[in-house]
This record gives C-alpha cells, structure tokens and sequence, in this order.
C-alpha cells in the first residue's frame, strides 16, 4: 500500500517515467539503493506521505459519488415514489430530500432541527421520511407504531407521532407509545392491534431491502435530489446542496 502510495509522488518529484522504477528489473545492490533513496527522500520531505494519502482518499471519495450517483439512479422509483412512505414539505417541490433514519439515533435527532429548518425556509422541498429501524427493539416499536398510526389515521397522524418521537429522550415503551398517541387524540388500541400487521412489516421489509441495495449501513442517511448524502448534515450545508440541485 505505501509503495502504491509514495512511488507516484516520487515519479512525479524526480521526473522520471514509471517504468524506471520498475523494482523487479533491479537486482538486490540496485534495490537496496533505492530504498535507501526512498527512506532519505521521505525523511528530507515528510510531507509527501500525507500528500499521496490525501489524494487516495480523495479518489476514494470520488468513486463512492459516483457509485452512490449509480445507485440512486438506478432505484429512483423505490426511492421516491415508493407509494407508502410518508411525503410531507411541499408534495409538488422542485427538489425531494429523502430520509432514512430511526428514532433511538442521536445524530437523527440533531437532524431534525435542520431539516426542519430547511424545509421552513425553503418551501419547495418534497420530503420523504423512510422508516429505517436499525438499533435495536425500542427502534422496530416504535416505527410500527407509527407506520399503523398512518394507515390507520393517515399522514398528519403520522407526522405528529414522528415529531414527538424526534426530540422525545425516554426510552420508547409500548406504554409511552399510547400515551404519547393519546395527546394527538388517536385510538391508542386499534393502533396497537394493527401494529404487527402484515402491512406494517412489509412496509420496514421493503425500505429495509432498499437500504441494502443502496448500501446504507446507517442513519441519518439522505438522498437529495440525485446525490445521496451519509451521515448528519448541518442546514447551511444542506442549503448549499438545494442551490446546487437547482442550478444544475
């Protein structure tokens, strides 16, 4: 791997084409030199290390966009017309950010405000929340209960169970469930019975088998536009991101 990294960097600082360097046309004197010149050529410019790692990353990075850029094109419709998901901002925007995210995750609820934020200020934004429950039980009951919520009492049932549950800090109980429900005037019951469902698991099977596709290990994970974005985003970030969709 170091020598992947170091030899171009050297190539390029001494000007020599690659194949001067081709280290099995040396015997072991000719190899010994050269390693010697290597170690004194690092030792006297350190900082080409950083340099070449620094460029492996960045290629990296770029093969991943473009690989993600593949993978969203490719499940457009699963990813945006899955035609059970919750759609809320402005159904007819000119730019749809989708979610992925689960409510005992932390960086999801910082997300929260920013997206929030976002979808106040803008107000051409289509957003698609996907139930994504990846830690662990309190995570699977409560995305039940909400998705039952919604085929039970429709989308503005559902977005206030998601609201409360994105700042709610407790542990996420059957009990806490009700409760919660309750305050919103819902039938805490029927929501209960409807909650293992077919329809509610089929519902998390589906998203859960699209995340795989896409190669989402984890949450908040955002597809904005048709860039797909890992991890938690700040608002001034994802504002830049919208102005950069739209002028495309």
């Amino acid at each position: 791997m170091l020598n992947r990294l170091i030899l171009p960097a050297l190539l390029a600082a001494w000007a020599l084409p690659a194949a001067a360097l081709d280290l099995k046309t040396m015997d072991a004197e000719e190899r010994a030199l050269f390693r010697a010149e290597v170690r004194a050529y690092l030792m006297e410019n350190p900082e080409v290390i950083m340099e070449a790692v620094q460029a492996l990353e960045n290629r990296q990075a770029e093969a991943q966009a473009q690989a993600d850029l593949t993978l969203v094109s490719d499940h457009a419709d699963a990813i945006f017309n899955d035609g059970f998901s919750y759609v809320g901002g402005n159904p007819e925007g000119d730019i749809t950010l989708v979610e992925f995210m689960d409510y005992r995750c932390g960086f999801c609820k910082r997300a929260y405000g920013e997206v929030e934020k976002l979808l106040e200020t803008d107000g051409n934004i289509r957003f698609i929340v996907k139930e994504f429950p990846i830690l662990g039980e309190q995570s699977l009951l409560a995305s039940r209960f909400v998705i039952a919520a919604k085929q039970l009492d429709g989308d503005e049932a559902y977005r206030s169970l998601h609201d409360a549950l994105m700042v709610f800090n407790g542990d996420i109980t059957l009990p806490a469930l009700r409760r919660l429900s309750e305050t919103y005037g819902l039938d805490a019951d029927a929501i209960e019975a409807r909650m293992d469902d077919d329809s509610v698991t089929d519902e998390i099977a589906r998203t859960r088998a699209l995340a795989q596709e896409l190669r989402i290990t984890g949450t908040p994970t955002f597809v904005m536009h048709d860039e797909m974005l890992r991890g938690f985003l700040p608002y001034d970030q994802m504002r830049a991101i919208v102005e950069e969709k739209r002028d495309l």
